[in-house]
Formats: structure tokens, C-alpha cells, sequence
């Protein structure tokens, strides 16, 4: 790994790892699995299949390193960058901004069907020189300018931003991290959110911290501050737990899941890494599994690709060694997101529609996942022997359902026959080529075949 990648994580604060004893204090989620006539053979195909995302935290420098991309391509659906896209990448001067990395990034998830996570818009560490050397009014004034001008340049390009990391503090208080930030006002989360919100209307707003595995002091302090936005009307959406782990797991890490998604807002799993030991692909799997069991609970990404990858590399806390091989803990993650249930463990593998067949300008094909009263529907739109420059893929819901939230597209409607559109950044398609879209709904999913009309 880059020295910046090195500073993220050992100058700017230590790691308390959790360091259970290997099975003490472990208590696995016990699941009804349904039976499924095949196994998806990639972490992405089999997340997919149970309505979420897997993910891994990347560089645009990595794209160079074939092994590296080869397995990013083929396992993951989902990408974070590390570091380009945090302040003093892109913002190394005042209103100077730069987004060739966080570009780079972008582009290649367009490439290969990927969602996009944005890390992170503000943050005590990582700052540029020139915000360090800020405070009070000038520095709350530097970070709406920041937040705005970065999430307007990504606007309708990121699946869930990570508006603001790690702002509560370690021990026992529950209470916030002391930085410049915090010293401009109690309220500079709140606007953090708020500026997000205004410049990128359809990203998912994340809060996002690490230590918070379980229900603790510091993990309790953040769902009041969720629980206080939610009600009040401040613009929350989800929140992370990165999840660096030792050699344990929080026995209530389920539950600690849990009790944020019933505030109204999703969960991830944003960071997750686990030090290398007998209990690594455990552990991987309970993690999995929890995700799994937690409705709200909407993906998983991991710190890296590679052991040699992570800015943990001596722990090798990975899925891949550092050759490209499948670990132990690969197979273990795999496993469960076939075998584990969705939201409804009695719901019954998601099925894929077909295109249709014909000449027509552009296909789309859906694949729907369904549980108990709501459903995700993901759209493939395939452009046919020209180009396309727009595209309008129209699905027919039955009665009583209803779009609740769609990505990657625009829709006109909520019932009956909706309208999804092509947003900025995925309209243009090659001959025969695909992208992706999905949302979000109640009742039940389109059993329909989806239309596609070129622009």
C-alpha cells in the first residue's frame, strides 16, 4: 500500500481491536435456510441474489496490478475508494479541487456493473494542510463549500456517501471526538448532512465510525444522535460500522445491527477486516449472517482485496492471500450468502426474467428479490446492434405496490407503470453493452418482462 494509505490508518488514531478469546463470547445466528437449486459461484452474484451489495475498498493506482482488477472485476459489485476521495485528495488547495482519482474510480464501476461508496466528505484526519490551519466560522464556511462542490461533481454517480466519519470518541463518555470540527459548534454534523442532502439529492447519507460492533458506550452515542435526526428531520440514511475485528466477535453484533435499522435507517457493514487466526472464516461468516438476518442491512464491503492489499498486511485480515488465492474465510463468506436467508428466510431464490426478444433498440431484464411485503429489483438494460445516447425502461407493478427508492435511474411514478430514465452517467451505452439500475419497493415485485425504449 501508498504511505496515504498507510497514514489513514495508523498516524491518525489507534485501532482498539476487539480481542476476544477465540470462542468466547460468540454466539452464531441461527437461520432456516432454503433449499436453492444452484450456488452462486462469486461473492457479487450471491450478494446480489439476497438484494445487497459486497464490496471492496480500492485505489485508481491498483488498476494497473492485472491480479488486483481480475478479482475485483470478477467478486465484487460494489467500490470505495481508500483514500482519493477524502479532502486532502480533493480539495489539496483551497476551492482548488481535483477528482482524477475518485474519476478513475467511478469509471471503472460504470465499466463493470459496479455501485459506487463515497469516503468520505469530511473528517477530523486526512484534512489538507490549509483546513487544519482553520477554525470557527472560516472552517465550517471551507467545509459546506467542500461537501457541496464534491458531492455536486459526483452528483447521481454514488450508491452512499459517507457524509461524516468517526466523530465520537473512544472510552466510555459516548460522547464526540474533540477535532476543529466539533470546536465550530455542536450542530456541524447536522449540517454536514444537510449541505450533502442539497448536493446530491439521491445518495444515501451515511454516518460511519469504527468501534461500534456492539451495543457499547460509543455505539449508543451515535444511535442517539441518529434517533435525534430521525426525529427531527435531519436527512440520515444509513450508518456503517467498519468492523476491523481481532479475533472476536461482539456477541450482540446482531442486535447492535438491529436496533439502528428500527430508527428507519439502513445499515452496512463498510470496513470489515479480520485478523488472520483459527477463527478468521468464523467470524467472516457471522458477520455475513447477521447482515443476512438484518433486513436494513444493505451490503457488506471490505478493507481491501488482497492481504497485501490492507493496511493491516502483517494480520492478513483478508478474503485473498496475498497471491490472489481464495482463504478459508472466502469460502465461509460465500457459503453463507447462498445458504443464509434474506429477509424473509422462507422467500424462494430470486428469479431473472428474461430480455425479450426482437429487434428492438434496447432489452432490460430484471431480477427480483422478495420477501414478506417488499421486494429489490434490479434492471439490466442491454443496448441492441447501435449505440445508445438515452434509455427508458418502463416496469408494470402489480396492484398495491409501490417504489419506495431506486438508484442508478430517475423514475416518474411510484405505482402502476413506472418510468426509469438514465441518469447523467450511464445513458451512453456501445452496441451490445449493459449497465445496471435498481430500486426499491412494498407488495410485490413486477413479474412483467420491463420495456426499453432508446432516447
Amino acid at each position: 500500500m501508498d504511505d496515504t494509505s498507510t497514514r489513514r490508518r495508523g498516524l491518525f488514531r489507534p485501532r482498539n481491536l476487539i480481542t476476544l478469546a477465540a470462542g468466547a463470547a460468540l454466539v452464531a445466528t441461527t437461520l432456516v435456510v432454503p433449499g436453492t437449486a444452484s450456488a452462486n459461484t462469486t461473492l457479487r452474484a450471491a450478494a446480489a441474489a439476497k438484494g445487497r451489495y459486497f464490496g471492496a475498498a480500492t485505489s485508481s493506482f491498483m488498476f494497473s496490478d492485472t491480479q488486483h482488477v481480475t478479482i475485483l472485476n470478477r467478486e465484487f459489485n460494489s467500490i470505495v475508494a481508500e483514500n482519493e476521495m477524502k479532502w486532502d485528495a480533493t480539495e489539496p488547495n483551497q476551492n482548488q479541487f481535483t477528482f482524477t482519482g475518485g474519476d478513475r474510480l467511478v469509471a471503472h464501476a460504470r465499466a463493470n456493473g459496479m455501485s459506487v461508496r463515497g469516503h468520505a466528505l469530511v473528517w477530523h484526519a486526512q484534512q489538507p494542510r490549509w483546513a487544519q490551519n482553520l477554525s470557527g466560522t472560516a472552517l465550517r464556511n471551507a467545509m459546506i463549500n467542500h461537501i457541496t462542490r464534491v458531492a455536486t461533481h459526483y452528483r447521481g454517480q454514488i450508491h452512499s456517501w459517507d457524509v461524516v466519519n468517526e466523530a465520537f470518541a473512544d472510552g466510555g463518555s459516548g460522547g464526540r471526538r474533540d477535532s476543529n470540527l466539533q470546536r465550530t459548534g455542536n450542530d456541524w454534523i447536522e449540517v454536514a448532512f444537510r449541505t450533502a442532502r442539497a448536493a446530491d439529492p439521491t445518495a444515501k447519507l451515511c454516518y460511519n465510525d469504527y468501534n461500534t460492533d456492539g451495543v457499547n458506550a460509543k455505539s449508543t452515542g451515535i444511535y442517539n444522535m441518529v434517533r435525534d435526526f430521525k426525529a427531527r428531520g435531519v436527512p440520515i440514511d444509513c450508518v456503517g460500522f467498519q468492523s476491523h475485528l481481532g479475533t472476536g466477535l461482539a456477541s450482540d453484533y446482531q442486535a447492535n445491527l438491529q436496533r439502528f435499522a428500527d430508527l428507519g435507517v439502513d445499515v452496512q457493514i463498510t470496513e470489515l477486516d479480520v485478523a488472520q487466526g483459527s477463527s478468521q472464516a468464523s467470524i467472516y461468516e457471522r458477520v455475513t449472517r447477521a447482515c443476512l438476518a438484518v433486513t436494513r442491512c444493505t451490503g457488506i464491503t471490505v478493507w481491501g482485496v488482497r492481504d497485501s492489499d490492507s493496511w493491516r498486511r502483517g494480520e492478513n485480515p483478508l478474503l485473498f492471500d496475498g497471491n490472489g488465492n481464495k482463504k478459508p474465510a472466502y469460502t465461509a463468506v460465500l457459503n453463507a450468502l447462498n445458504s443464509g436467508s434474506g429477509p424473509n428466510p422462507t422467500t424462494p431464490p430470486p428469479t431473472t426474467t428474461p430480455p425479450p426478444t426482437g429487434g428492438g433498440a434496447c432489452s432490460a431484464a430484471v431480477t427480483l428479490n422478495s420477501w414478506n411485503g417488499g421486494f429489490t429489483a434490479s434492471i439490466r438494460v442491454t443496448a441492441g446492434n447501435a449505440p445508445l445516447t438515452g434509455w427508458t425502461v418502463s416496469v408494470t407493478l402489480p396492484g398495491g405496490a409501490a417504489v419506495t427508492s431506486a438508484w442508478n435511474a430517475t423514475n416518474t411514478g411510484t405505482t402502476g407503470t413506472v418510468a426509469f430514465r438514465n441518469v447523467s452517467y450511464n445513458g451512453q451505452l456501445g452496441a451490445g453493452a449493459s449497465t445496471e439500475f435498481g430500486f426499491q419497493g412494498t407488495g410485490v415485485g413486477p413479474t412483467a418482462t420491463p420495456t426499453c425504449q432508446a432516447a
